[in-house]
């Protein structure tokens, strides 16, 4: 994926900041609520997201309710979208279920099993982590590990998390959990970074907490 795609990629991403700004606002209970309606949402529509036929479908769908100019624009937006989306989706989303649901499922199991101050800054640091780390990876990432990923875009993940942890963290949780961070986005523990970056982070400040 280009950098551009990358960025668009990633922007869509940061739309994971609407669960702790909904912690913040509206409490743990609502939040729950919120995280289980998007998890359903997204099971519904993600047989037809990873169709090849699902654009052919709607096109059709719509072809009696418009006029033949009208429906032309229609169709050459909606062509645009389903060609962006797959732009930006990584190989094996192409077929299999996207980093959204994985990150969902995170989101719903950090905030209903961890105090409210680490599944917000866990949360918070995991979606801007990821977003600096991918970034400057591909824009000037030099220093490339065998995975492909670079030195560059695990210390963008370290720096852009632990400032967000300082707003919620001491400064030492804060420091555990971008170097956790870091380490774990480097390594893209299965089943995919965005499902166990958050669990792993909130599971050992939690544990350094309580030792």
């Amino acid at each position: 994926m280009d950098f551009k795609g990358e960025v668009l990629r990633k922007s869509l991403h940061l739309t994971g900041l609407l669960v702790p700004v909904s912690y913040f606002l509206f409490g743990k209970e609502i939040t729950l609520i919120f995280i289980s309606l998007a998890i359903i949402i997204f099971f519904i529509i993600e047989p037809y997201r990873v169709s090849n036929e699902t654009t052919k479908k709607i096109i059709e769908g719509i072809k009696p309710l418009l006029r033949e100019d009208t429906l032309d624009i229609v169709s050459k937006s909606i062509e645009s979208i389903d060609r962006k989306i797959k732009e930006i989706a990584r190989e094996e989303e192409k077929i299999w279920i996207g980093a959204h649901i994985y990150f969902a499922v995170s989101a719903l199991l950090v905030v209903l099993f961890f105090p409210m101050n680490i599944a917000m800054g866990v949360l918070s640091a995991a979606t801007v982590g990821d977003a600096f780390a991918a970034v400057v990876g591909i824009k000037w990432g030099r220093h490339k590990f065998k995975n492909g990923k670079s030195l560059e875009g695990s210390l963008a993940f370290f720096l852009s998390a632990l400032i967000i942890y300082l707003f919620f963290l001491p400064w030492h949780q804060a420091l555990l959990g971008s170097l956790i961070g870091a380490i774990v986005e480097l390594y893209n523990l299965p089943p995919n970074d965005n499902f166990s970056n958050p669990l792993v982070m909130a599971f050992l400040i939690y544990l350094f907490t309580v030792i």
